[in-house]
């Protein structure tokens, strides 16, 4: 899980303040993919935009995420009142190449494998870069985050735990039984396809039991 790399799906703060992921990306990346990728089917009628992939060091792409929805933008979670209402509906799914072990590109180690897991953790740090505290000075949000980075991350090697629940989602238009969880943030999901990736989606505004995933057939229609 570690080689789909944590620095990838963290959002770094800016100087004045969280800077919010672009969410305009070159369809190139995805292009490149050896795998397919995967989005909600279509059953979801609103925009689709492209996020970011991932790669390893020598280049392959690993993962990355398709939104669905309003674009977000980066929240408080002490929302409330009339703010609730204001919250952005959306929800991005996350496709992860299944890796088994397999020596680095140097030819010096070994690489961890990619899981279900990296697709949880991969999702859960994704809610968590639209979120953040609205009253936290610059000193401390770099902690914030990275607190509730490493607490996304144990949750996601813990799986079979109490903070997640099952729920069975149509993949493909088969019955694919995904791990759950909900927070303050939003949600967080993660299963495995019969075409053999691994796919992890968040959201917020948005009921994730309602929820249906299809490989996505046109990557490249994003470019238009």
């Amino acid at each position: 899980m570690e080689t789909t790399s944590r620095a990838v799906a963290q959002a770094p703060a800016a100087e004045d303040g969280p800077q919010v992921p672009s969410v305009r990306r070159a369809v190139d990346g995805y292009l490149r993919a050896p795998f397919p990728w995967y989005g909600l089917d279509e059953a979801f009628t609103g925009p689709r935009w492209l996020m970011q992939v991932g790669t390893a060091a020598d280049g392959a792409v690993e993962h990355g995420s398709i939104g669905h929805g309003d674009e977000p933008s980066v929240r408080s979670e002490y929302l409330a009142g009339a703010d609730q209402d204001a919250k952005e509906r959306f929800a991005v799914v996350v496709t992860v190449a299944a890796n088994p072990v397999r020596r680095s590109p140097d030819g010096t180690g070994l690489l961890e494998a990619t899981s279900v897991s990296s697709a949880a953790w991969l999702a859960g740090v994704g809610l968590l870069s639209f979120t953040w505290p609205g009253q936290m000075d610059h000193s401390l949000r770099d902690d914030w985050l990275e607190q509730q980075t490493e607490t996304a991350w144990v949750l996601a090697d813990d799986l079979d735990g109490s903070d997640w629940s099952t729920l069975s989602l149509p993949v493909d238009g088969v019955p694919t039984p995904f791990h759950y969880r909900e927070s303050e943030f939003g949600w967080v999901l993660a299963g495995t396809t019969q075409a053999g990736v691994h796919v992890g989606a968040y959201g917020r505004g948005m009921s994730a039991y309602g929820l249906g995933f299809a490989v996505v057939r046109d990557i490249g229609a994003y470019a238009a």
